[in-house]
């Protein structure tokens, strides 16, 4: 989530330190684990907050383009090989990550979230502070934009 190694070890750093300071206020409702893990997403989403970032980039470009028909004017081909085997694959994850990388931070947090941490809508919504609907749609873009982004590192068109 926070782009780099050091980032993400002071993030569980001061995940664990949040752990310890506040373990009397959990209630046991849900696993340790999913606990811990929630509180480790919630310190990596204040440091993304606190960051002086670059600003937001627009996604437009990235995003399928249509005819006045309404048929796509571009089509990105998906490959003959199934998903699973080609992201399998070490030189295709690290063009999907590159990818992911390249994203404006609200798109890459929302798929880090969703697809690799695999967080439902609702609960994305709700740590983030939007509605599922603004996640959805959010995630379809980021989805959209990164097909735009790998496919012509992984040669196809």
């Amino acid at each position: 989530m926070l782009g780099n190694e050091e980032d993400a070890r002071d993030a569980v750093q001061e995940a664990f330190m949040n752990a310890f300071r506040s373990i009397g206020r959990f209630e046991g409702g849900s696993l340790l684990s999913t606990w811990l893990h929630r509180i480790v997403v919630n310190v990596s989403l204040m440091k993304l907050r606190r960051r002086k970032r670059k600003p937001e980039e627009s996604l437009d470009h990235l995003l399928p383009a249509f005819h006045d028909d309404g048929h796509f004017a571009d089509r990105i081909e998906s490959g003959a090989e199934p998903a699973d085997q080609r992201l399998a694959r070490e030189e295709e994850q690290a063009a999907v990550r590159a990818a992911i990388d390249e994203l404006p931070d609200h798109y890459r947090t929302i798929v880090l979230l969703r697809d690799i941490e695999g967080i439902g809508t609702n609960e994305v919504a709700t740590e983030l502070g939007i509605t599922p609907n603004a996640v959805k749609l959010r995630l379809h873009r980021a989805r959209q934009a990164l097909r735009a982004l790998v496919a012509p590192r992984l040669g196809r068109s």
